[in-house]
């Protein structure tokens, strides 16, 4: 395959369309959000996590259909009408006046999101194969439609009600954003070009479907539900999250939303450089190793608790003669305890604390008069524990997971048209699909972890356990990999003994594949 001069104009016109839709996919983050704190609708968390992820479950499902059809038919008319026929149902949601109607206009406007699976199909026929890596970054950048979405939404709707005085403006948002989205059709069918798969007319739908017999192309979906599916959950969860556990305006919690949905669309085409020059095995190994580093230090919840601490107890047994906040006398003998310090107030609006505090001090636990025995406690210890989470601190590790899920959705997207040339629309579909599903459960997940239990970071602790399992199977399959390709070389890794030796047991030719028996 040739690229020509029409390449660099169609992966631009892909990419300004994925922006486009991927800033109406991840609208409910924003309006959901604007609507309960405004009290205009009454929902609670695990409400507000289902009409977050609808959207999600449409264009999830959509992906691998639409992979298909731009196999067969060609990007050019494929994207033109995905972006016809999702404004229909973004214009409508401006109507919705009941919870019911807002699940079944998110469910429709939810078709954006398929985008990508059309733009990953289309980008990659105009490029060489040792360049799709980094053509298929670039275009994945569109991601950072949800930071345009995060940072411009609030503002928009402060105007759009004239600062809160006509809450019923906010009707006006889907329907600009569905407009956005018919001026965006229009240009895509102007500038860009017809190319279809060459194969694509003497292949079955069988044929299609063929490579989802296939484990690796499910575990490429697993790789994409931590790096994809964490990242359109997070671009939404954020915006709620800020609000109700910092206290901030949606406006500001919108703008700290952006710094990690914003780098993350963006790097994405560092990550296809990345995954051309040192391959996609590799740069996932890193992705998610650090992304584990940082789950683990946001699991922490912010604190403000007493819990029981060191006492004082008897001696010897007697009467209790003196009771002070500072001392206890039994019979004579004085027990020294530690007074309660000074509480400093309003502690969490310092906003410069980043270890946790701990302050000790000991309770009077008998009165004057009271006869103990020896081991009596005459005070009881009480350990204060406050941790602020700082903001600033939560928001830079925020900022490292959304940078490496940006690389990382990069990664698994190289591996496809490395493993599948000639079914980069349907594999790609259905990893897409799996990655879209995890944007789809996440946020119904955290919301019924946060009513469940009431702690934010719940939703850090999840992606903790999927992250891992993800890591563990990656790092399985090297090791199969590894014994199945190169016995010699895995053993000697696994057992520390030089080369020399062991191929004294193992003929020359089992070091390596590529040498020959006889060699």
């Amino acid at each position: 395959m040739t690229e020509d001069k029409r390449a660099p104009i169609v992966l631009t016109m892909n990419t300004l369309a994925f922006t486009v839709c991927f800033a109406v996919w991840t609208m409910n983050g924003v309006l959901v959000t604007f609507l309960v704190e405004r009290g205009i609708f009454h929902w609670d968390k695990a409400q507000i996590g289902w009409l977050i992820g609808i959207p999600v479950l449409t264009g999830s499902l959509m992906r691998l259909p639409l992979g298909v059809l731009t196999d067969k038919y060609g990007g050019r008319i494929v994207f033109t009408l995905l972006l016809l026929f999702s404004a229909i149902p973004t214009f409508l949601l401006g109507y919705a006046n009941t919870y019911e109607h807002f699940l079944w206009g998110s469910l429709g406007f939810g078709l954006s999101g398929a985008s990508f699976a059309v733009g990953i199909a289309f980008t990659s026929l105009w490029f060489k194969k040792e360049r799709q890596g980094t053509a298929l970054g670039i275009f994945g950048a569109g991601n950072a439609g949800s930071a345009i979405t995060s940072i411009g939404a609030p503002w928009l709707l402060l105007s759009l009600t004239n600062r809160g005085e006509n809450l019923d403006g906010w009707r006006m948002l889907p329907q600009i954003y569905a407009g956005a989205l018919v001026v965006m059709a229009v240009f895509f069918f102007m500038f860009t070009s017809s190319k279809k798969v060459e194969h694509g007319k003497e292949m079955t739908l069988k044929q299609r479907l063929e490579p989802l017999k296939y484990m690796r192309v499910w575990r490429f979906g697993m790789y994409y539900f931590v790096v994809f599916g964490g990242f359109v959950a997070l671009a939404q969860w954020l915006i709620p999250y800020y609000v109700s556990a910092y206290g901030m305006t949606i406006a500001l919690a919108g703008l700290m939303a952006s710094i990690f949905s914003f780098p993350s669309g963006v790097i994405r085409a560092l990550g296809g450089w990345l995954s051309d020059k040192y391959g996609a095995r590799a740069v996932m190994y890193w992705v998610f190793g650090l992304c584990l580093v940082c789950f683990i230090l946001l699991c922490v919840p912010r604190m403000d608790i007493e819990s029981p601490g060191q006492g004082v107890m008897a001696d010897k047994g007697g009467e209790v003669t003196e009771v002070t906040p500072d001392a206890v006398v039994v019979s004579g003998q004085r027990y020294e305890l530690l007074t309660k310090p000074e509480m400093r107030p309003r502690m969490m609006d310092e906003g410069t604390l980043v270890w946790p505090t701990f302050t000790f001090w000991q309770e009077p636990a008998v009165t004057v008069g009271e006869t103990v025995g020896k081991k009596h406690l005459l005070a009881r210890g009480v350990t204060h524990i406050y941790f602020q989470a700082n903001v600033w601190i939560f928001t830079a590790l925020v900022f490292m997971v959304g940078i490496m899920m940006g690389i990382g959705k990069a990664g698994v997207y190289k591996f496809i048209p490395e493993y599948y040339p000639k079914e980069v629309g349907v594999v790609g579909g259905i990893v897409g699909v799996i990655g879209g599903l995890g944007g789809f459960v996440c946020p119904i997940i955290f919301g019924y972890l946060l009513k469940a239990t009431g702690i934010w970071t719940t939703a850090w602790m999840f992606f903790f356990v999927i992250t891992f399992a993800s890591h563990l199977w990656l790092h399985m399959t090297v090791r199969r990999i590894m014994r199945e390709q190169a016995p010699v070389l895995s053993r000697q890794i696994e057992d520390k003994r030089p080369l020399e030796e062991m191929a004294d047991e193992v003929p020359l030719h089992a070091l390596h594949p590529t040498i020959k028996k006889g060699s």
